[in-house]
């Protein structure tokens, strides 16, 4: 990606900074997760290398749902084809997609908004299969009520011993358009 090609020229340029680069294939909280684990660990004296190793585990701990409001932002970006969004639309087709090794992949589609939500919970519990600790976080796209009654249900549902709300970025949200939700959890770490 252009933020890794970025990464790599900084280290290039700066040969003797303390840089270390991962691919972490995630976005928004997802990947916040890898961030706070390894911030976690530098906080309790951890060197770099072990930083590095730390959120590269995490990565096998984490995974993260989402469901669109509309087809047209992802039709947009190329996502998805014409027709799956003329079908998906008549329908009103919610995909529920996860990210996996840096894709974006359907995991499957519900009549609902509200179907979608309670698909995306049921994927994570099953996920978390009952490792503990859990971290969960539920970030949106101009649905903040939505997602905070999202958070406060998971939060209590799975446990969890960390619950944070956030925002999807402009960039992430121009993919995905506004009234997406997403859960991304950290589970086992």
């Amino acid at each position: 990606s252009g933020s890794i090609n970025s990464a790599i020229q900084a280290k290039e340029l700066y040969k003797d900074a303390p840089i270390e680069i991962i691919d972490t294939k995630l976005v928004s909280m997802a990947l916040g997760f890898m961030v706070l684990a390894a911030a976690r660990a530098a906080a309790d004296g951890a060197s770099l290398q072990e930083c590095k190793k730390i959120a590269v585990e995490a990565y096998s701990h984490i995974g993260v749902y989402f469901v669109v409001d509309t087809l047209k932002y992802l039709h947009a970006g190329g996502r998805i084809g014409g027709a799956k969004r003329f079908v998906g639309t008549a329908l009103r087709i919610k995909p529920v997609l996860e990210i996996r090794d840096g894709k974006i992949e359907a995991v499957k589609s519900v009549i609902s908004m509200s179907k979608a939500v309670a698909a995306m919970v049921e994927l994570v519990e099953k996920d978390i299969a009952g490792r503990t600790p859990v971290r969960i976080s539920v970030f949106h796209a101009l649905a903040e009520k939505e997602a905070r009654e999202l958070l406060d249900y998971t939060v209590k549902k799975f446990n969890a011993e960390e619950g944070i709300l956030s925002y999807v970025s402009p960039v992430v949200g121009s993919h995905v358009g506004p009234g997406t939700l997403s859960i991304a959890y950290m589970a086992g770490m």
